[in-house]
């Protein structure tokens, strides 16, 4: 689930970048938390718990299905077979009435923080589905793209979006190692998106994460290298890009969470947990069901 971005000029959403605050970075700088060997592997356990949900619900992802009737499967698997927590579940950061369901399901032109709705999919859409579990404190994050009926049933433009949305997520993590700053990743991945022809969201972004659900650094989407925070090893954040097929701005829905492109273009998301590791970085939040690595990404053990 995304960080709404710390502003320095305020807008009528609190996820409105108007520009960051100097104070601010230097916050972040002194705030970031260096995770422990036993801390990483407790965030192991949560990563794969909630890579675990997005395996489970892939299945269910049809035409007919509800958002809602999702958002209950997920809800049950979390609650009753794994023993998680489900932290959207009621968060409700300053500014924002408490999110009502378990799981953000955006579809189509939705950004993020879709809410789950009684509105029944359609074969061709595209769905992300964003889970984060709670497991002994440690929370695991992560997001991935559907299409609704299978890849064959979305249109090319739109398998084409999730595609190199996909791929434009990896070539920010592929960056991350100790010594590199914020500002690589966030320019592999805009350089990447836009030379496809996209567009990246600039007013969410990646988060740290452990105890806290959104914790120091922020992790742009979008920057220039050698800039930004330094990584260090025991980093632990997310890196999950939003990519418009149009325009890259956005608006507020009337339900005080949803946010959609308004030019009503398609919006796709990816979303990993990485901790940086003496000699580059691992990803928290695999499992067998997850989307194959790109061929320039190392490999990775499920």
């Amino acid at each position: 689930m995304l960080a709404l971005i710390q502003v320095f000029l305020s807008g009528t959403c609190p996820c409105r970048l108007r520009g960051v605050a100097l104070a601010g970075i230097i916050r972040a700088m002194n705030n970031i938390s260096i995770k422990t060997p036993e801390q990483i592997e407790a965030m192991r356990v949560s990563g794969k718990l909630g890579a675990e949900v997005l395996d489970f619900i892939a299945p269910y992802v049809q035409p007919g299905v509800t958002t809602n009737e999702l958002d209950k499967l997920c809800h049950d698997y979390m609650v009753d077979v794994q023993g998680t927590i489900p932290a959207p579940l009621n968060y409700a950061p300053e500014g924002h009435t408490p999110y009502p369901k378990s799981v953000c399901t955006s579809v189509n032109h939705q950004v993020c923080h879709g809410i789950p709705n009684d509105k029944p999919l359609k074969k061709g859409d595209i769905v992300n589905i964003d889970v984060t579990v709670i497991k002994d404190g440690w929370h695991g994050d992560n997001s991935r793209m559907y299409i609704v009926g299978g890849q064959e049933a979305g249109s090319i433009a739109a398998r084409r979006l999730c595609r190199v949305t996909h791929e434009a997520m990896w070539k920010g993590i592929v960056e991350v190692k100790p010594g590199a700053r914020l500002g690589d990743i966030g320019h592999a991945i805009q350089k990447f998106a836009e030379a496809h022809g996209y567009s990246v969201v600039r007013e969410f972004c990646g988060h740290g994460i452990g105890l806290g659900f959104h914790e120091d650094p922020q992790v742009l989407h979008y920057g220039k290298p050698g800039t930004g925070v330094e990584l260090k090893e025991g980093m632990i954040f997310t890196i999950e890009p939003m990519i418009n097929a149009g325009r890259r701005d956005l608006k507020e829905s009337g339900d005080g969470w949803s946010i959609v492109t308004k030019d009503r273009s398609l919006s796709a998301q990816w979303e990993h947990t990485i901790v940086v590791t003496p000699t580059g970085y691992e990803v928290l939040t695999i499992s067998a069901g997850m989307e194959p690595v790109p061929d320039f990404a190392p490999g990775i053990a499920c």
